[in-house]
């Protein structure tokens, strides 16, 4: 074994030598410099530094050089002397080999198959926790006992890991077994250092390296697999987590150097404790800092593409606590191509903010300069009150109660206002009965629409038909666009709805065009046995109620003949009669 000052000068060297690399690669370029902090070749910082890393990632990666090299000095320090039975001499020599394949033989080990590396982890750990279990003294056989379980686990999470490696069948699966595993990982590390302090022969330092390595564990666990989109995009955070890793690596090390049977090791002096203490809390504090961005830089929760943002609820259907992430959600949404109302360099409390303002607005003229003052893409388009009910309730509500309603709320609703519309609807031929009918109110687009399709839904090329008859409805003046299974009636005013009442006769009935404006008779063939008028399903196009199938005599040819009237007050009523027929003529039966 070197001597204490040859080991001395091997600690100052290479803890030299990794801050000379640090700078050295500072100045050479990122990818060296990556090298240089963690300590692999510069080909494996290929991805990460071919755009450049930005000022955050610079500055963790020199912090980390000047952490690594103050924990690796501790690693490196010389082992202890004293008397070593079979065992712990064993334990030394695993524990160096753990503490060797951390800082160096990973790259080598590296370069085989994943197989064998977490084969040699498997073998490695547990043969050191076999000896863990026989080498200190726990004064205590439940506390062994307990040990030896928590050992257990960790082993059992490699040799899962083990059997995935080699496509075999996995003890357990998914992210809960993971985590379970990792708390097991840390039970282990919790246990071992409870025992090593009933043991009493290491110092107060190895102690504290063995409770710092738990708190990494507790930054990893809720980083890594709670919190995993953190890292996305931000190479600073996995840099400090790194560094402060080795921190498991100086308590095994001093677990190492301290087995020497005897009594405790002395503490350090009091001015070396405090330098420690000074130390442990920088290495301790520095993560939590790296996680607190600076003010001006956005905390961005929601993107035009959060998976989150796909379902728009109600507002009644929310919490409070729910509701500015609605809108955080519409204030990002690219939906439809549109740009989003807010920039996505705006953080998530400047667009609450910008939005609570909107709100106080008289006009659409307020609102686009705020959102001109906020770097909005689309400042002319001004804020939807259905958007902002989700930050002002108060102040939309009082315009717009119908916006503060849950699902089910609004769903009674609507089907209260069709149903009353509905009846608003009556049958203009209430005595000539078919021998299928229906009477409804007929609501098309509001911005527009061509009118309502009598089609065969069940004819493969209705689609094709359908586009054909939208662009033969305005040929001449009838509106009444025809193409095999498809006829497309038009709307003669300019409404948004209408009523509608449809009958099928097995017979042509009278024509009876007294009180009607226009009377068109046109033929359509129903490949399916079907004919009929699409309902109102989702969306706000259809008919208020079910229509019927008015193909009563099955596949075949049929006439179509529509009546259309507009009363005084504006309303548009259209009858539709269906019956069998040959004919394939268009006749104009009252212009």
């Amino acid at each position: 074994m070197p001597s204490d000052g040859l080991w001395r000068i091997i600690r100052i060297g290479l803890v030299g030598l990794v801050l000379a690399a640090a700078v050295a690669g500072w100045a050479l370029g990122d990818a060296w410099l990556w090298a240089a902090v963690e300590w692999s070749p510069p080909a494996y910082a290929g991805f990460d530094a071919r755009g450049g890393f930005d000022t955050p990632t610079v500055v963790a990666l020199l912090v980390a050089a000047l952490v690594k090299a103050a924990l690796l000095w501790l690693i490196l320090r010389a082992p202890a002397p004293g008397p070593l039975d079979r065992r712990a001499k064993a334990l030394r020599r695993l524990l160096y080999l753990a503490v060797a394949d951390a800082l160096v033989l990973w790259y080598p080990i590296a370069l085989l198959p994943d197989a064998v590396d977490v084969a040699f982890q498997l073998a490695l750990w547990t043969a050191i926790d076999v000896l863990y279990l026989l080498v200190i003294r726990w004064r205590s056989r439940m506390l062994r006992a307990a040990a030896g379980a928590m050992f257990a686990v960790e082993l059992v999470g490699m040799a899962n890991e083990l059997l995935d490696e080699l496509d075999l069948p996995e003890l357990g699966s998914g992210g809960i077994v993971a985590l379970g595993l990792m708390l097991g990982g840390a039970a282990a590390t919790v246990i071992t250092v409870v025992g090593q302090w009933r043991d009493g022969r290491w110092s107060r330092g190895t102690l504290t390296a063995g409770w710092l390595s738990v708190g990494v564990y507790a930054l990893v666990i809720p980083l890594n697999v709670l919190f995993e989109e953190i890292f996305s995009g931000n190479l600073a955070m996995p840099v400090m987590m790194d560094a402060v890793g080795l921190v498991s690596i100086v308590w095994i090390a001093a677990t190492a150097r301290e087995l020497p049977t005897g009594d405790r090791l002395a503490d350090l002096p009091p001015a070396r404790r405090r330098a420690t203490r000074v130390a442990v809390a920088a290495v301790a504090v520095l993560p939590i800092i790296a996680l607190i961005h600076p003010e001006q830089t956005p905390h961005l929760t929601y993107t035009g593409w959060s998976m989150g943002c796909y379902n728009r609820p109600d507002f009644g259907d929310l919490k409070p606590a729910e509701r500015d992430t609605a809108f955080l959600c519409r204030a990002r949404s690219t939906e439809g191509g549109v740009p989003p109302m807010f920039p996505d360099s705006l953080s998530d409390q400047g667009i609450l903010a910008y939005g609570r303002a909107l709100c106080r607005t008289k006009d659409r003229a307020e609102q686009e300069a705020i959102l001109t003052r906020a770097g909005s893409a689309r400042p002319a388009w001004g804020a939807d009150p259905w958007d902002l009910v989700y930050v002002c309730p108060e102040v939309v509500g009082a315009t717009h109660p119908e916006l503060l309603r849950s699902t089910t709320e609004r769903e009674a609703a609507n089907a209260a206002y069709i149903a009353e519309e509905n009846a608003k609807c009556h049958d203009p031929w209430p005595r000539t009965k078919g021998a299928v009918q229906a009477t409804a109110r007929y609501f098309l687009f509001a911005d527009g629409d061509h009118g309502y399709l009598v089609h065969d839904p069940g004819d493969e090329a209705v689609g094709e038909a359908a586009e054909q008859a939208m662009d033969r409805v305005y040929d001449d003046s009838t509106l009444i666009g025809v193409a095999g299974s498809a006829v497309l009636v038009g709307h003669v005013a300019d409404v948004i709805d209408l009523c509608l009442t449809v009958k099928a006769f097995r017979t042509a009935p009278p024509q009876r065009t007294a009180g009607w404006d226009q009377v068109n008779e046109v033929p359509v063939v129903s490949r399916s046995g079907r004919l009929t008028v699409p309902e109102m399903g989702e969306g706000d196009v259809g008919a208020g109620a079910p229509m019927p199938n008015l193909a009563i005599a099955g596949k075949g040819r049929y006439r179509l003949r529509v009546y259309v009237r507009v009363d005084d007050a504006g309303e548009e009523q259209h009858l539709v009669v269906v019956f069998p027929g040959a004919s394939r003529k268009r006749l104009e039966l009252k212009p």
